[in-house]
């Protein structure tokens, strides 16, 4: 959604080009706002527990989608922190190791997804976010095209280059 005046002085937002790119700025000339719409940190986790990995759906996905476990970043926290507790919060497992698969624009929803690889242990106890999970034994998960698909495929990928 798209903000239509600033959030500092209330006036109204203007698109200019800015750097070379178009961005809405404040457009009283006192006011040096600028929206820059910079893309947002989220953490995904491919969570392994006893041999599957651990697809869940959201509240409010359809019946069909299922996904990794994602989440947000709180203040002072880091990556690796981050995507342990968003195991521990939406599955209710344990996991002491997050290892990095890498970063993966995700353009539609003006995010950058960092991926990680979180062996867990532990009964699943679904998070409030959770409407369901599956669990997909490791040797037929396929990934998919957008979103955290590209992490799914990178880490299928290394797995079978080091067996």
């Amino acid at each position: 959604m798209q903000a239509n005046f600033c959030p500092h002085c209330g006036s109204p937002l203007q698109t200019a080009a800015i750097h070379g790119h178009s961005r809405r700025r404040c457009g009283a000339a006192d006011c040096a706002y600028v929206h820059w719409d910079n893309p947002v940190p989220v953490v995904a986790a491919i969570v392994e527990l006893d041999g599957a990995v651990v697809l869940a759906r959201n509240k409010g996905w359809p019946e069909k989608m299922y996904g990794l476990i994602t989440g947000f970043l709180e203040r002072d926290e880091t990556p690796d922190d981050a995507v342990l507790r968003e195991v521990r919060e939406e599955l209710g497992l344990r996991a002491v190791a997050a290892r990095f698969i890498g970063y993966y624009p995700f353009f539609e929803m003006n995010q950058l997804i960092l991926a990680f690889h979180v062996p867990a242990s532990g009964d699943i106890v679904l998070g409030e976010e959770l409407a369901d999970i599956k669990r997909v034994p490791v040797e037929r998960l396929k990934p998919w095209t957008i979103g955290t698909g590209p992490a799914v495929r990178d880490w299928l990928a290394r797995r079978g280059s080091a067996a």
